[in-house]
């Protein structure tokens, strides 16, 4: 009777709810992530989430064996001595890799997913939202994208990293702050967006790149936020991007975020490089999130 229940909300709502995995470069005990988490499954989704045990920004696409824990993990959120993966006692669909943000959504992928989901995958793989921007030369580095280009690169699942300008890191287990609501908020809405036009969810070898501004006392209000199609490396010669706007070149997205107002960037990134994806791509991205994305004004 309850998952009849949920399935006529879902349909009314005009929302399809399905099997995510949620990681990160922050930690599974980051509070950024964990928001978001609750927002996803309150969405209706079924969510695994599987990130590192500690903080591991700037790591990239690397990925090594998990090895036991010797100290306690972030946040003091598993114990000094623990095994190299775990989960939490209460709830075994938050699970911590101790080792690099590509190893943990791997281990997702194929060990803590199929645990849970009798044998199947996840449909999408949300990464982040990433504590401080991702923009432009840090999207090599970034472990955030690091996930999200392993999924859509190495075992074909569409990918959505995201990243938010308001930095300073959280526990999982303090007061939520308005910037971890803010962003869940706009996440669970950009994923929605995505899963709700349509399968294939993104084009073969492209991930989605999608940096938040900080949240200030202008931009709070999730409706007063605008998404603008963006490109992540200035692309000075390379060949024009999707026309829209008026325009055949799209906004950096450090320019967009860098902008006054409450702007959103929102790149269709090559997975084979970490660049800007070609603009028949891109066309795909502008027709599916049209009814989404905005100009800079």
């Amino acid at each position: 009777m309850r998952a009849q229940l949920l399935t006529s909300v879902l349909l009314a709502l005009g929302a399809h709810g399905i099997r995510i995995l949620q990681s990160n470069d922050d930690g599974w005990a980051e509070q950024y992530i964990r928001v978001l988490h609750d927002k996803l499954n309150n969405a209706g989704h079924d969510v695994i989430l599987s990130a590192p045990a500690e903080n591991k920004s700037g790591t990239g696409s690397l990925d090594v064996g998990p090895s036991p824990r010797t100290s306690a993990c972030e946040y003091d959120s598993c114990p000094a001595g623990s095994a190299a993966t775990g989960n939490n006692a209460t709830n075994l669909r938050l699970s911590w890799v101790n080792s690099f943000p590509v190893t943990s959504a791997r281990f997702g992928v194929e060990t803590f997913g199929p645990q849970l989901w009798d044998g199947q995958a996840p449909e999408l793989v949300v990464s982040g939202p990433n504590v401080g921007s991702n923009l432009y030369l840090e999207v090599q580095f970034s472990g955030t994208v690091g996930i999200a280009v392993y999924a859509t690169h190495d075992v074909g699942i569409p990918a959505i990293a995201f990243s938010g300008a308001s930095d300073g890191r959280l526990a999982f287990d303090a007061p939520v702050e308005t910037r971890s609501i803010v962003y869940a908020q706009l996440a669970t809405q950009f994923t929605n967006a995505v899963i709700d036009s349509g399968v294939p969810y993104l084009p073969e070898d492209v991930f989605l790149n999608v940096n938040f501004p900080k949240v200030t006392e202008e931009c709070t209000d999730p409706t007063k936020f605008k998404w603008v199609l963006s490109r992540i490396n200035p692309g000075t010669f390379s060949e024009p991007d999707v026309k829209t706007c008026g325009i055949t070149r799209l906004p950096t997205e450090s320019s967009v975020v860098g902008a006054d107002g409450c702007l959103i960037s929102v790149s269709v990134g090559d997975s084979k490089d970490k660049t800007t994806a070609p603009a028949e791509k891109q066309a795909v991205i502008l027709e599916k999130l049209r009814g989404l994305l905005s100009c800079m004004e």
